[in-house]
């Protein structure tokens, strides 16, 4: 066998057996096979990227775009089992068990990592016709806070040549929104008709030095809205540090609301209507129905919460 095969990356079985391999090893327990005639070793981790090369190595003209675009520049996004293609032809799809096509004459893609993708702004507009408006928001928040675009070319692209959704949803990402629940949080209180809260605001101490950091805020009136997820009960350290913190927002007149992610997603307008008092305590008071408006529940519909081990 040839010493020039590189083991650690997938590869086509004819490459293989050109390097010496035989029919027995390439189809035996030692490789993975993937879309038919690629192959990679068992020992090897199948990486997101690993898979997208591997993809494009049955279809050499396409490029990854979708889901698995998304996922190679670490933005979150619904999963998917296939890895997704563009062809900018029909027939230049390759049918193949594990791939998903889809058709754009052109595309805007470059090379990030040594595989040829979409641009995160092509990512976004191609995902618009796929996602929901929080799950695209949402998309939207993780490429910025991974360095990969700034709301503003989110905005230009989507108003040169997205659909309306991508329109509408890139006008709701914001840079400083680091978790996908902070992003479905603010989105609950904009999509409800609430003043949009600040992203990501820093409070210092009497001598001017940083001391804590909230998710999402009403300076103007001291409200902090804040996601805890279930680590923050299971920490013993991380639960003394929420504690010593409320406490120092108590001292200064903040008020701090809570929003755990069945608040979410079992009862998304209860969590509205409690800020919405919260923040009529403070001065702000906007009136909200009893039920939900038919286009919030579209956005967060109210179902049965089931906790995840």
């Amino acid at each position: 066998m040839k010493q020039d095969l590189d083991l650690t990356a997938p590869f086509l079985r004819q490459d293989g057996l050109r390097a010496g391999m035989t029919k027995h090893a390439l189809d035996g327990p030692g490789f993975r096979r993937l879309f038919g005639s690629v192959r990679l070793a068992v020992t090897v981790r199948l990486t997101a990227q690993l898979l997208a090369r591997a993809a494009l190595l049955v279809a050499p003209d396409a490029v990854v775009s979708h889901h698995s675009a998304a996922r190679l520049y670490g933005a979150v996004v619904p999963s998917s089992p296939l890895v997704h293609l563009t062809a900018r032809r029909a027939q230049d799809r390759r049918r193949r068990a594990g791939l998903q096509w889809h058709v754009h004459a052109a595309p805007q893609t470059w090379v990030h990592r040594g595989v040829r993708v979409t641009t995160p702004a092509q990512t976004f507009l191609d995902l618009a016709h796929d996602l929901d408006l929080v799950d695209l928001v949402v998309l939207g928040d993780s490429l910025v806070h991974r360095g990969h675009v700034t709301p503003d070319q989110l905005v230009d692209a989507a108003h040169e040549r997205g659909s309306a959704l991508a329109r509408q949803a890139s006008l709701l990402v914001r840079k400083g929104a680091e978790s996908p629940m902070e992003t479905k949080v603010r989105l609950l209180l904009v999509l409800a008709g609430l003043p949009e809260p600040r992203v990501q605001l820093t409070l210092v101490d009497a001598q001017g030095s940083p001391r804590y950091r909230l998710d999402l805020s009403y300076p103007e009136i001291k409200v902090a809205i804040e996601y805890d997820g279930r680590h923050h009960a299971e920490d013993a350290g991380q639960w003394g540090h929420d504690i010593a913190r409320r406490e120092w927002l108590d001292g200064r007149g903040w008020r701090l609301v809570v929003v755990r992610s069945p608040d979410v997603h079992a009862t998304p307008w209860a969590t509205v209507l409690r800020v919405a008092r919260v923040l009529a305590s403070r001065g702000y008071d906007k009136p909200l129905p009893t039920l939900p408006p038919a286009r919030f529940g579209r956005h967060f519909p109210e179902q049965p919460w089931r906790a995840t081990a």
